[in-house]
C-alpha cells in the first residue's frame, strides 16, 4: 500500500501570505527610494511608481490583516470569508499586473545601464513587482481551489469553522 501524500492548505496559504508581505515590503522600500531619487535628483514625478508604492502598502496591510485573521480566527460578515478574500485578492491582482506591466514598459532597456545605482534599483523593483504578482497569483489559485472544493465560499477565511464555537453567522 502506497503512503498517503497529504498536506494542509492553511500553512501553505499562511506561507504565501508571509512571502507576499515580505515582497511587498521590499517593493515598498525600493519604490520609495525611486520616488526620492526622481523628486530630488531629476525633479519629475512617475505616476506608475506611485501606483506601485500604493499597491505595495495596501497589499502589506491586507496580508497582515489576513495573517492575524488566521491566527486570531477573526470572523466578520463578508471581509473575512473566503469569498471576501477572493474579491480582495482579485482587486490586488489587477493592481499588481497593471503596476508591474506599466513599470516594465516604462523602464524597458534598463539591462544596459547596470553600472548605475538607479538602474539597479529599477531592476530590483521590477523583479519584486513581478515576484509579488506571481506569489499573489499562486495564493489566489490555492484559495479559490480550496474554497470551491470544500464549498466554503461563505465560511471564515481562517479555514477552521466550527458552528458550535463560532460567533460567525451567515
Amino acid at each position: 500500500m502506497a503512503p498517503k501524500l497529504s498536506f494542509e492548505i492553511p500553512p501553505v496559504r499562511l506561507g504565501l501570505y508571509a512571502i507576499l508581505t515580505l515582497f511587498s515590503l521590499i517593493l515598498f522600500c525600493l519604490t520609495a527610494t525611486r520616488l526620492h531619487y526622481t523628486n530630488t535628483n531629476l525633479n519629475f514625478y512617475e505616476s506608475y511608481a506611485a501606483e506601485l508604492i500604493f499597491t505595495g502598502l495596501v497589499t502589506m496591510i491586507w496580508c497582515i490583516f489576513v495573517i492575524l485573521a488566521m491566527f486570531k480566527r477573526f470572523e466578520f460578515r463578508f471581509i473575512t470569508t473566503f469569498l471576501g478574500e477572493i474579491v480582495v485578492l482579485v482587486i490586488l491582482w489587477f493592481f499588481w499586473v497593471v503596476g508591474a506591466g506599466i513599470a516594465s514598459t516604462s523602464w524597458a532597456g534598463i539591462d544596459n545601464c547596470q553600472q548605475f545605482e538607479a538602474c539597479r534599483v529599477l531592476s530590483a523593483l521590477l523583479a519584486f513587482a513581478w515576484l509579488s504578482w506571481i506569489t499573489l497569483t499562486a495564493l489566489l489559485i490555492v484559495t479559490v481551489l480550496f474554497s470551491v472544493a470544500n464549498h466554503a465560499l461563505q465560511q471564515p477565511l481562517h479555514g477552521r469553522w466550527d458552528p458550535r464555537i463560532s460567533a460567525y453567522s451567515a
